[in-house]
């Protein structure tokens, strides 16, 4: 594919996206469509910047929130649920990545002389930090506990789910580093792919989250 090609087919789906999370947003805050659990209120959003208009199957299918007269949480089946805890270490993950990824561009920080490595650094410490808060506000108001406590017991939730997630993510930037090595995040195909990067690592970090919710060390989303 042509870099013109793959610019094209970026603006258009990439645009998609942003109006897909935009519409979330609508939806929760001016719609009255608001999450049991607040911090979906940040997750839905972020996944549509990844998933695409996709991922407003899956908001409309099982993530949506009750009318304002009915809000509260449905029962859903273990894939569901599974679905809406990856997302949420998705959401976490993907913020740090893209903060990540336009420092180590703006720093022009590079590791061992690698860009690739650079931003992996960055966007992996980034994604664990983001992912710990995300956490904290997901299982500290459900179990009650404090500050330390909570903090301590996100990250060893979010730890094995994180790193599935990156895993999964940093191989899809390797193959596409080697594919199309001149992509930068001025370039709209850059984040295209980014996309694709944040998809595959949902799809690595899916089973640990079922494995995780499973075990009942995860809350269920």
């Amino acid at each position: 594919m042509t870099h013109e090609t793959l610019d094209v087919i970026a603006k258009l789906y990439v645009g998609l996206s942003v109006g897909s999370a935009a519409w979330v947003l609508v939806d929760i805050f001016l719609r009255g469509r608001r999450q049991h659990m607040k911090i979906m209120e940040l997750v839905w959003p972020l996944t549509m910047l990844y998933w695409g208009p996709v991922g407003l199957i899956f908001y409309y299918r099982f993530g949506r929130a009750g009318p304002a007269s009915n809000p509260g949480p449905r029962e859903k089946p273990m894939w569901q649920a599974t679905f809406s805890g990856a997302s949420h270490c998705g959401a976490g993950c993907a913020l740090g990545d893209f903060v990540g990824d336009w420092l180590a561009f703006g720093l022009s920080f590079t590791l061992f002389g690698s860009d690739l490595l650079g931003k992996i650094l960055i966007g992996f410490v980034l994604a664990y930090l983001f992912g710990i808060v995300f956490q904290y506000f997901s299982v500290a108001p459900v179990r009650g506990l404090g500050l330390m406590e909570g903090i301590v017991t996100a990250a060893k939730i979010d730890t094995f789910s994180l790193v599935a997630y990156e895993v999964g993510m940093f191989a899809w930037m390797t193959f596409r580093a080697a594919l199309y090595p001149y992509l930068k995040p001025t370039d709209w195909a850059y984040w295209l792919m980014m996309q694709v990067a944040m998809v595959v690592g949902f799809l690595t970090t899916y089973p640990v989250n079922w494995w995780l919710i499973r075990k009942g060390i995860k809350e269920k989303m």
